[in-house]
C-alpha cells in the first residue's frame, strides 16, 4: 500500500510541473541502466514530466552494459549509465566509457567519499550488508565483526547466498582489503564450515530460513529486511519483528558496515549530454532521495533526506567508507579463495 502511495506521489508531483518549465527543457537521454525497480521508473517518469525530457530506458546485466556501450564506440547512444555495484562503477570508469560530469551540484550534495575523484561517477543510494538472528533466541553472543562468522561456536547455524553472487565477492573484497589474502582464506573455510545448508537463493530467502530454525543467523543486504517493515501484510511484519539485525564491525578502530552502492555516470560519448547531466543531478534532489529512502528502503546519499520508520527502526551504523577501485581490483581474488574454500 505505502509502495503504491509513493509511486501515486511521484506521479502527482511530476504532474505538478509547469508546462513552460516542461517545454524549455524538451529532448531525451537514453538511459543503460542495471537496476530493475518499479519505484525508478516511476521516478524516470517524474524526471520526464518535470523537464520534459524523455527518458528511454535500456536495461541489462552491468557488465554486458558496459561492454555494449565500448562496442558502440563513438557512435553509442547512451547518455547515462547505473549500476547497484560499486566495482561496476569503477570497471565503466577503468574501460574509458565515463566522462566527468563536471557538476557542482553533484559535487555539493553526495559526499566525497561517494564520489569519483576525477567526478566519472558517484553514488545516489546505498545498501548495509548485515548479519540477521532471531530475536526471540536473543542476539548470538560474540557476533559482533564478519570476522565472527567463521567462529566454530557458530557451526551450523549460518545461512548465505551463493558466494559467487556480486554483494558477497564485493564482501570478500572488503575482508581482502582489510585483513589480507591468509586471514581472508581462513575466515572464508571457517564460514563454509558454518554453514546450515549449501548456498542457495536470494538474501530473503536467507532470513526467512531463520524462524523455522533452518538457520540460527544469516548474511543479508538491509533493504531487503526493509521492504517486509514496510509491507502491510501482517505476516510480513511479523517476520520484521521476529528478525534482529547486527551492524558489524562497529567497534572503535574497526573499518565499519560493509556497504554497496548504486550509482551512475555520464557517458563519454553522450549525444545529449546536458540533459544527460540535468538527469544524474536529479537522482540527488530530495525527490529522488526520498524516492530511494522511502519507495526501496535504500539508504539515501544527501544529507536530512527521511529514512522510512522500518529503516530506521533498524539502527544507525558507521559505514566502511567505499573503495570502488579497491573493490574492483580485489573482487577476482576475493572469488577465488570463497571457491577454494567451497563457498560456491
Amino acid at each position: 500500500m505505502l509502495r503504491r502511495k509513493i509511486l501515486a506521489a511521484l506521479s502527482v508531483l511530476a504532474l505538478a510541473a509547469p508546462a513552460a518549465v516542461r517545454a524549455q527543457n524538451a529532448g531525451e537521454i537514453n538511459l543503460y541502466s542495471a537496476r530493475h525497480y518499479d519505484t525508478d521508473r516511476a521516478l524516470y517518469d517524474a524526471f520526464t514530466q518535470e523537464t520534459g525530457i524523455r527518458v528511454r530506458l535500456i536495461e541489462g546485466q552491468a557488465d554486458q552494459l558496459i561492454e555494449r556501450i565500448r562496442n558502440e564506440g563513438a557512435n553509442s547512444p547512451a547518455d547515462v549509465f547505473l549500476t547497484v555495484d560499486a566495482a561496476r562503477l569503477a570497471r565503466a570508469a577503468q574501460a574509458g566509457i565515463l566522462a566527468p560530469h563536471g557538476s557542482a551540484v553533484i559535487d555539493e550534495r553526495v559526499p566525497a567519499g561517494l564520489r569519483d575523484p576525477q567526478g566519472l561517477w558517484f553514488a545516489f543510494s546505498q545498501r548495509a550488508r548485515l548479519i540477521m538472528y532471531d530475536r526471540e533466541k536473543g542476539r548470538p553472543e560474540g557476533l559482533n565483526r564478519y570476522e565472527d562468522l567463521a567462529d566454530p561456536r557458530f557451526k551450523g547455524m549460518l545461512c548465505t547466498r551463493s558466494g559467487a553472487h556480486p554483494y558477497n565477492t564485493s564482501l570478500g573484497a572488503s575482508v581482502l582489503m582489510a585483513d589480507g589474502p591468509q586471514k581472508t582464506e581462513e575466515w572464508a573455510r571457517g564460514v563454509v564450515a558454518n554453514l546450515a545448508r549449501p548456498p542457495q537463493g536470494g538474501d530473503r530467502d536467507q532470513f526467512r530460513a531463520i524462524p523455522s530454525g533452518q538457520c540460527g543467523i544469516a548474511i543479508a543486504n538491509s533493504y531487503y529486511l526493509g521492504q517486509y517493515g514496510r509491507s502491510d501484510k501482517p505476516e510480513d511484519q511479523a517476520l520484521f519483528k521476529r528478525i534482529g539485525v547486527i551492524f558489524p564491525n562497529q567497534g572503535e578502530g574497526d573499518r565499519g558496515t560493509h556497504v554497496n552502492i548504486s550509482g551512475g555516470g555520464l557517458v563519454k560519448s553522450a549525444p545529449n549530454r546536458a540533459n544527460a547531466i540535468h538527469f544524474l543531478e536529479f537522482m540527488t534532489t530530495h525527490k529522488a532521495q526520498e524516492a530511494f529512502a522511502l519507495g526501496n528502503m535504500e539508504y539515501p546519499v544527501v544529507a536530512d533526506t527521511p529514512l522510512h520508520p522500518a529503516l530506521a527502526a533498524m539502527g544507525k551504523f558507521r559505514a566502511e567508507p567505499v573503495n570502488a577501485a579497491g573493490n574492483l581490483d580485489k573482487t577476482p581474488e576475493a572469488l577465488q579463495i570463497m571457491q577454494r574454500a567451497g563457498w560456491n
